[in-house]
């Protein structure tokens, strides 16, 4: 099994940025598919963007692509959401997300939170207007 840990999130103002980290243990993360996922109050958890454990394969959202970017780096084991341009609405929970490479080899698993097995606990972000 592998643990996730966030961090880096916090209060910025609009326009700003924030890089979140996930840091995991237990197992390299070079055999996981890693996603980042969001949730705000009364809402779904929302897709943000995921990269195959090659790196071969990245997805973002449509309303964070060209602002947001992730990235990898599998010898410090930390996957990493580089966010700029940040608006009001990328206000909420940020979660990192991992499933076994074997398991995630559709971008419809990859883009989908029940696609993912092990889950970090959560960073909040706030952007104020």
């Amino acid at each position: 099994q592998v643990q996730l840990v966030e961090s880096g999130g916090g209060l910025v103002q609009a326009g700003g940025s924030l890089r979140l980290s996930c840091a995991a243990s237990g197992r390299t993360i070079s055999v996981y598919t890693m996603g980042w996922f969001r949730q705000a109050p009364g809402v779904d958890r929302e897709f943000v963007a995921a990269m195959s454990g090659g790196g071969g394969r990245i997805y973002h959202a449509d309303s964070v692509k060209g602002r947001f970017t992730i990235s990898r780096d599998n010898a410090k084991n930390t996957v990493y959401l580089q966010m700029n341009s940040l608006k009001p609405e990328d206000t909420a929970v940020y979660f990192c997300a991992a499933v076994v490479s074997y398991k995630s080899t559709t971008a419809q698993v990859m883009t989908t939170h029940s696609g993912y097995d092990y889950w970090g606990q959560g960073t909040q972000v706030t952007v104020s207007s």
